[in-house]
């Protein structure tokens, strides 16, 4: 391959070359890469442009922007991607806050938006949309994962914490949905958070015999680094975004042994699965993350769609998308009538394997988990 990440800087236009599609695509990728949310953009950026660099696909072109984790530097970049590039479908939006900004006026407008990550509960039932497809989860779906699992680790009182933003209420609610113990203690701390003293000494407190906590990338990594030194000592769980192969390393031997809710793993037995990691490894030198191979799923579906259906065509080109006839990564993927998947949860424990921190899977938590907002979806 001949791409490097190094090359996809805020702004970068991309037009690669290869086998013909049936009609030319212009991708608008709006992600994180810089701040402390910048590993989750970076990985989802990657993930995207290894499949797309594999296609080599002379209609397909990308142009990449920095949203800087600011919700009005995502709207920004959609106007301009939509009024001065001309863009035809947008992507790659990691934070919640930031896709509630930009996917509804974008959708408005007739875009088609495919989801590397964020997918808020307020888009996935009465706000649903047939231009706006999820091909990562919807925001519940992890942490529901973690939530039916609890018991199996042992917690009966939880803690349970998130940042005070849509994916944060998303989390404890699909937590809350499977979870058959007692909630002691439900609290939300500020997006980007880095001191987490005051929290560890409510959870001392709080007569929980566990903790689940959703922290994303840098807030992850503070909280556990945190929590290991504090000596609280008590089961942590988590989705796997507080796990991630993103932040793990940085966390080191404070996050070994607690588990996380996914949809994904490194392990996971596909053959799909097996050409991504060995793919991404040769390229970045570095272990996938769940939103680096988010990423890579959705542009094989967006590849899978240009090979049947022309981007001028909306009708045509969306029900191409909703046939989901690509080679997903995670094994069995198909979309819902809201267009969210429908797809296995795992329970992953981080372990130590030489000198790297990663995840594998010990359990299945729900088979053919679908989108807890369905019926509301009237599309």
């Amino acid at each position: 391959m001949t791409f490097k990440a190094t090359l996809l800087a805020a702004g970068t236009t991309l037009a690669l070359a290869g086998s013909a599609a049936a009609d030319p695509v212009k991708v608008g990728m709006i992600t994180t890469l810089s701040g402390g949310g910048a590993s989750l953009g970076i990985d989802t950026r990657d993930g995207f442009m290894l499949a797309v660099e594999a296609a080599a696909n002379p209609d397909l072109t990308v142009v990449i922007e920095d949203d800087q984790q600011k919700p009005e530097i995502a709207v920004q970049l959609a106007d301009k991607l939509i009024q001065s590039d001309k863009v035809d479908v947008l992507t790659g939006i990691v934070w919640s806050n930031l896709a509630m900004a930009v996917v509804p006026a974008a959708t408005a407008q007739g875009k088609t938006y495919l989801s590397t990550n964020a997918a808020p509960s307020q888009l996935a039932g009465k706000g649903c949309n047939p231009g706006y497809f999820s091909v990562s989860y919807q925001n519940d779906n992890l942490h529901e994962a973690a939530g039916a699992y609890a018991a199996t680790a042992g917690i009966k009182r939880a803690f349970i914490m998130a940042p005070n933003y849509p994916a944060g209420k998303d989390s404890l609610s699909g937590f809350k949905r499977f979870y058959e113990g007692e909630v002691v203690s439900e609290v939300y701390t500020q997006l980007g958070q880095t001191d987490y003293a005051s929290e560890i000494a409510q959870i001392r407190a709080s007569g929980a015999d566990g903790v689940f906590i959703f922290l994303p990338g840098g807030m992850g990594i503070s909280f556990v680094k945190q929590y290991a030194e504090s000596g609280v000592g008590l089961p942590l769980i988590g989705p796997a975004f507080s796990f991630d192969q993103s932040i793990l390393q940085a966390m080191g031997d404070a996050a070994v042994g607690f588990l996380n809710g996914a949809n994904w793993s490194p392990d996971l037995d596909t053959a799909a699965n097996a050409t991504f990691v060995e793919g991404f490894r040769a390229e970045y030198g570095r272990l996938p993350s769940v939103y680096a191979a988010y990423g890579y799923d959705t542009a094989n579906l967006l590849l899978s769609a240009m090979a049947k259906a022309p981007v001028t065509d909306a009708e045509a080109f969306r029900a191409a998308l909703k046939e989901a006839d690509f080679a997903s990564v995670r094994g069995k993927f198909s979309f819902a009538p809201s267009n969210h998947p429908i797809q296995d949860l795992y329970v992953r424990e981080v372990v130590k394997e030489g000198d790297i921190y990663t995840n594998r899977i010990v359990g299945t938590a729900m088979t053919d988990r679908g989108n807890p907002y369905e019926d509301a979806c009237k599309m």
